[in-house]
């Protein structure tokens, strides 16, 4: 009977029996998840990647995985009592991660790169490694949570605390890999995790935060871009929606979707950047009303809701898309798209919605909802009015609306 018990992380066998490896990066959601683990006598490896070293950068404010943190995180697993190792990610991170930022700016798209360094760095690479140092699970201090289901597999979900949810990065984690992930925290608060940081004694407890683009020495993505894709801080014309040239830039990776403020155009009526043309390095500008968008196209869909994606989706799915980490999860329908691949119809439409940005599905608009998955923002359409007009007066509004009414 007790070897079918399972311990406070579902996995088989007792604590002391069960080894774990921490995602360490010197913040104190890490070292808390760390310390936890280690107080309820998991056998608890520390490591922390090395991902970049762009000398400022190893002493700035905000920025993780690099110098200071590596000596947090390194006096953290000092003061607990585990072993801690650094990995050299440098050249992985580079390729995987800073390669495919400046490209994708390049091409007039908004990328997120904490997305693809969860993917293809953290959740791929250091995963591996966990595996072969005999872990029996990967465990990160991610705002999220995963929940067992009854066929044995693991759904991801929204964290307690919405303020602190990072799903919206975390969508492109595969089943295989949930099924070896662990997230200790997605149940508490931040305050929760600082006031359990100082009963355990660790230095960061009152750490700041790590800023986003943590590669970025100066905050200046623009002199990273500028290095490695030259074409895309090469001048262009800002035209209007009927192709006028109204002004000039001075490159299009200073721009993007949704931007009003800094576009250097006088206008007696405010403009925002609709669209940027990579290949022309055209700027589109237009009035607000020319943002709103009602179709995605997506790429790269990857999909941890139940059965397989073509049967969920069948004629169309109803669910909830959050188009940017900062927005709510809209009501939606997800399709196949005529032409192949998958497509996302907004019931309201969103403005301000950029290529190279995650559109990430959920069951739900609020709490703890389960994250289906989601996909990268290839395009997106608006209807014609006319269309718009008539789906308003003749279509009553799905469940979903309904629901959020309710």
């Amino acid at each position: 009977m007790t070897g079918t018990m399972l311990n406070s992380l579902d996995l088989q066998g007792r604590p002391q029996d069960t080894r774990i490896v921490v995602a360490m990066s010197g913040g104190v959601d890490s070292s808390v998840t760390a310390a936890l683990l280690k107080s309820q006598g998991y056998d608890v490896v520390g490591i922390t990647l090395q991902l970049y070293d762009h000398g400022a950068a190893t002493h700035r404010k905000g920025a993780c995985c690099a110098g200071q943190d590596i000596h947090d995180a390194r006096n953290v697993a000092e003061r607990i009592g585990i072993p801690h190792y650094v990995l050299d990610y440098e050249n992985r991170f580079r390729e995987s991660v800073i390669d495919n930022f400046a490209e994708s700016y390049a091409l007039g798209e908004t990328p997120v790169p904490c997305i693809e360094c969860n993917r293809s760095i953290k959740f791929r690479d250091l995963l591996a490694t966990a595996r072969e140092l005999g872990a029996s699970a990967l465990a990160t201090g991610h705002y999220v949570a995963s929940r067992p289901l009854a066929d044995g597999s693991r759904a991801l979900v929204c964290a307690a605390d919405a303020d602190r949810d990072q799903s919206y990065f975390l969508f492109a984690t595969t089943r295989e890999q949930l099924q070896y992930l662990r997230f200790p925290l997605g149940d508490m608060t931040k305050p929760q995790a600082r006031e359990l940081a100082r009963r355990f004694g660790l230095d960061v407890a009152d750490k700041q935060d790590s800023q986003d683009i943590c590669f970025v020495p100066t905050g200046r993505y623009t002199d990273i871009i500028g290095r490695l894709r030259p074409n895309a801080v090469l001048p262009g014309d800002i035209v209007d929606l009927d192709g006028r040239v109204i002004g000039g830039h001075q490159g299009i990776v200073h721009f993007t979707i949704g931007q009003r403020r800094g576009l250097g155009i006088a206008s007696t009526a405010p403009l925002y950047v609709v669209r940027l043309e990579a290949a022309s390095r055209r700027v589109v500008v237009g009035p607000r009303e020319a943002l709103r968008m009602d179709r995605i196209a997506l790429r790269d869909v990857n999909w941890i809701g139940d059965g397989a994606l073509d049967r969920a989706v069948g004629e169309g799915l109803e669910i909830f898309v959050r188009v940017r980490s900062t927005r709510s999860p809209q009501p939606a329908w997800l399709r196949a798209a005529d032409g192949g691949g998958y497509e996302v119809e907004l019931v309201a439409g969103e403005e301000g919605v950029s290529p190279g940005q995650a559109c990430v599905f959920y069951d739900a608009p609020s709490g703890q909802a389960r994250v289906l998955g989601g996909g990268f923002i290839q395009s997106a359409t608006a209807k014609r009015v006319s269309e718009k007009a008539a789906a308003r007066g003749s279509v009553a509004a799905p469940p979903l609306v309904e629901a959020m009414r309710g």
